[in-house]
């Protein structure tokens, strides 16, 4: 199942949790289900969903001196798909300066024009 058909399914507590995984980039679990405003139990719950689908990684570690997980967000799938016009990747990836009107975006354009 891919990333985003699992968080389709997450319940409203599940998605709660899922964001503020992402927002802080990173939480431990103590501090989870007290920021979720949720029992200890509910939180561990959530947790061992959204790790059984893959959506966040969780390591133990010893936090204020008591055994615990470090929860991070998983990487999510990439779609490259979108800076490519045919087998052409986007001229605008990269660190130089493009000119809309060099033949190398003229190119690209017309790929673009050509798949669909």
């Amino acid at each position: 199942m891919s990333m985003a058909a699992a968080e389709e399914n997450l319940s409203e507590d599940e998605r709660a949790g899922l964001e503020l995984i992402r927002e802080t980039g990173g939480i431990h679990q103590s501090d989870f289900w007290k920021e979720l405003d949720v029992s200890s139990r509910k939180g561990s719950r959530i947790v061992d969903s959204l790790a059984e689908q893959g959506l966040i990684q969780r390591d133990e570690t010893v936090y204020d001196g008591h055994n615990t997980y470090y929860l991070t967000p998983a990487p999510r799938d990439l779609d490259f798909s979108l800076l490519m016009a045919g087998d052409m990747l986007s001229p605008f990836i990269g660190d130089e300066e493009i000119d809309a009107r060099s033949d190398a975006f003229s190119q690209w354009v017309m790929n673009l024009a050509y798949e669909e």
